[in-house]
């Protein structure tokens, strides 16, 4: 018999001399797996070892290998510590330890807690340790978030990374210190504000001067950083002048818990909230003095240009600039409102800019929906889609027929399995044919649920299309005769619009408008 020893650890261990050595807590565990394989005359076809890794983690390379391995019947055992050295999530141990396992022949044994698949009575045994580790997931996620809120609320930093201007200090664990060389350039930032700069002209001024931006600054100097998503730049921009501008943390405030995770399950997280962040005053030296930060804070209240829905309003985070996607930003002049790209001014080759005027981008979105509408309202129009939408009602029928078809035949095969599990244990087949045979009917079962899957999701399609058809022109129809555009339906009509620069000998703009429907 050949088996394979899995071992894991999911905390930092500290007597680690190098990032590849074994920790001791592995090492042991190894040790004591290797002597229990030998005691039992077993033949170790492998160790599979996963340190730093949480039980809940789906995610660890050994593991998956170690998966991977058995499904290919390169071994007959598997031996751990402990069922939750395998995994803590009850999940994993129905779909492994208690399903696919027997089916491919593999015996799975947990050596302390004397979890053990061929031990009769023993999955009772092995669904109560699959609980109470899930429930100690649970609590461990709990315990962990009001450790952290308590920190926070404490006036600790909690967070990989320092905000740009501060560090992490390495002798005080959760307190920052001032980062000199960034810190001037935050104060100049504020100051440039005080004086009446604008934010896309304080980055232009940065970014001719060679200054590199936050992240840039991070990866240069060895710090820790994130990087963005998307393509890495190197230049400032508006909206990094603007957060920096609002941020409380450059006079001595921690601001945290913006965000929380969705479940203990779940790494993505949400915000929250203002009213439930944690605020902490003065928590570390500040880089900006209170009456600086007060001045600032007035200019930009003074500066913030109240919504109102018509003209200036009209088009507000719905159009970006074709060649580099910046938000274009609203402007006026001798009365007349612009909509162009902030990008092109943060630099001299930064992008070569989008520009339209309100009235002229107005003008082209009507010409654009009354195209629409005509096309829509089209007596041709309109019998296509009643044909379309007849041979989608049918193919939709006949997908349903099909799906209940595949659900009949998926049904037969789980009964044949339980009849086979029935037939060994009475002895009425063999353990090699009972294998054969059930794998037979699993992929078989597999094989009708992923088309059971796949239909239910072209019926999904064809139903959102014949949606989308009959949501379209009722939209339409309410449009049909419209001159002038509101703010509430641009936000009804248009995702997106994409803004180019003019051709000086044509005189033509590129435009693309994304509807909503």
């Amino acid at each position: 018999m050949k088996c394979a020893l899995y071992c894991r650890l999911s905390e930092e261990d500290r007597n680690k001399q190098k990032e590849t050595d074994d920790s001791n807590s592995i090492q042991n565990q190894k040790s004591m797996l290797i002597q229990y394989a030998m005691d039992n005359g077993w033949e170790i076809y492998g160790i599979y070892s996963d340190d730093d890794y949480t039980g809940s983690d789906r995610n660890r390379p050994e593991f998956n290998r170690l998966l991977v391995d058995a499904e290919n019947k390169k071994f007959d055992i598997i031996i751990c510590k402990t069922q939750s050295r395998f995994t803590r999530e009850l999940e994993l141990v129905e779909k492994y330890i208690n399903y696919l396992f027997p089916i491919w022949g593999i015996r799975f044994i947990g050596v302390v807690d004397n979890a053990d698949t061929d031990i009769i009575g023993n999955k009772k045994t092995r669904q109560i340790n699959g609980l109470v580790n899930e429930w100690y997931l649970e609590d461990l996620s709990d315990s962990i978030k009001s450790v952290l809120d308590n920190r926070r609320e404490n006036g600790f930093h909690i967070g990989a990374f320092a905000l740009y201007g501060y560090q992490k200090d390495p002798n005080l664990k959760g307190h920052l210190i001032i980062d000199e060389e960034a810190a001037k350039i935050v104060k100049e930032v504020f100051s440039l504000f005080s004086q009446g700069y604008g934010k896309t002209n304080i980055a232009r001024v940065l970014n001719e001067r060679g200054i590199p931006n936050p992240t840039e600054y991070k990866r240069l100097k060895g710090l820790r950083w994130r990087p963005p998503k998307g393509k890495h730049g190197t230049l400032w921009g508006y909206y990094a002048i603007a957060d920096m501008l609002c941020n409380e943390i450059y006079i001595g405030n921690m601001v945290q818990g913006k965000y929380g995770s969705v479940s203990y399950k779940s790494k993505v997280n949400k915000p929250k909230p203002k009213e439930q962040w944690i605020r902490v005053e003065n928590t570390h030296e500040p880089i900006i003095d209170r009456d600086l930060w007060n001045r600032v804070q007035e200019l930009i209240k003074q500066k913030a240009k109240p919504f109102v829905i018509g003209e200036i309003g009209l088009f507000a985070k719905k159009t970006y600039c074709m060649y580099c996607g910046y938000t274009l930003r609203s402007s006026k002049s001798h009365g007349y409102h612009y909509l162009k790209c902030a990008r092109k001014h943060i630099s001299n080759d930064s992008c070569i800019g989008a520009f339209i005027p309100v009235r002229e981008l107005e003008t082209i979105v009507l010409q654009e929906l009354k195209k629409l509408c005509n096309d829509i309202m089209d007596i041709e129009h309109i019998n296509k889609e009643v044909i379309i939408n007849n041979d989608l009602t049918n193919t939709i029928t006949k997908l349903n027929k099909s799906i209940k078809d595949y659900e009949i035949k998926k049904f037969d095969c789980m009964e044949n399995l339980k009849s086979l599990y029935t037939d060994k244990v009475k002895g009425l087949i063999s353990e090699q044919n009972y294998i054969m045979f059930s794998k037979e009917f699993e992929n078989d079962k597999e094989k009708y649920q992923s088309i059971i899957e796949d239909y239910q999701k072209q019926i999904e399609t064809y139903q959102s299309k014949m949606k989308s058809m009959k949501d379209r022109k009722e939209i339409i129809q309410e449009y049909v005769n419209v001159n002038s555009l509101t703010r509430e339906m641009v936000d009804t009509l248009i995702d997106k619009i994409y803004i180019g620069k003019r051709n000086n000998e044509t005189k033509e703009l590129p435009i693309e408008i994304i509807w909503n429907f």
